[in-house]
């Protein structure tokens, strides 16, 4: 038996970043929590845009659609600011939205920073790709991952992706027990 390996888009939304004005530090965060916890082999397919929601939509649906990831990770753009678009073209490419994902996020957040109510995280559905929106502060993305991770590899079984199997020394997938 061959094993797939699943590709995973790492979207970071940052107007800021895109144009070289500092260091994009969350899709890096994310790749390294990623190279940790998942044990199945996976390459990432990286991504570094502007808060501009058509951009954001098609580079959404270019990873799902034609770069057939079957994660991805958006980070930035989640908050209240005039430009905080990723929720809303999240929700535009999306045929299923999962908002347990954001309510859990926020949930974990408010441990930490009374200002998580702010956040706007969402997560959805698109074709065999679930799309998941995290905060742009790089701690915040640990704390979102750990909390959201354990259900991502048997959503993805859901919808037909490929196999996503996590070390369970960093973080355990849960899955079923079959009767």
């Amino acid at each position: 038996m061959t094993v797939q390996t699943a590709r995973i888009g790492i979207v970071t939304v940052s107007d800021r970043a895109s144009r070289g004005e500092y260091e994009d530090l969350g899709g890096p965060a994310i790749r390294a929590w990623l190279e940790k916890a998942l044990v199945s082999p996976w390459e990432p397919v990286a991504r570094l845009i502007p808060d501009e929601q058509p951009q954001v939509e098609a580079v959404l649906r270019e990873l799902c659609d034609e770069e057939h990831c079957c994660l991805v990770v958006t980070t930035g753009g989640t908050g209240p600011a005039v430009r905080d678009i990723t929720p809303e073209a999240t929700e535009a490419v999306c045929e299923k939205m999962m908002p347990g994902f954001g309510e859990l996020m926020r949930s974990v957040s408010l441990q930490f920073v009374p200002t998580a109510i702010l956040s706007r995280q969402t997560a959805g559905i698109r074709g065999q790709g679930l799309i998941v929106n995290l905060p742009g502060k790089p701690a915040a993305i640990a704390d979102c991952l750990n909390a959201v991770f354990p259900a991502i590899p048997y959503c993805i079984d859901l919808i037909g992706g490929p196999f996503l199997e996590t070390d369970p020394e960093v973080i355990k997938a849960f899955r079923p027990k079959a009767k």
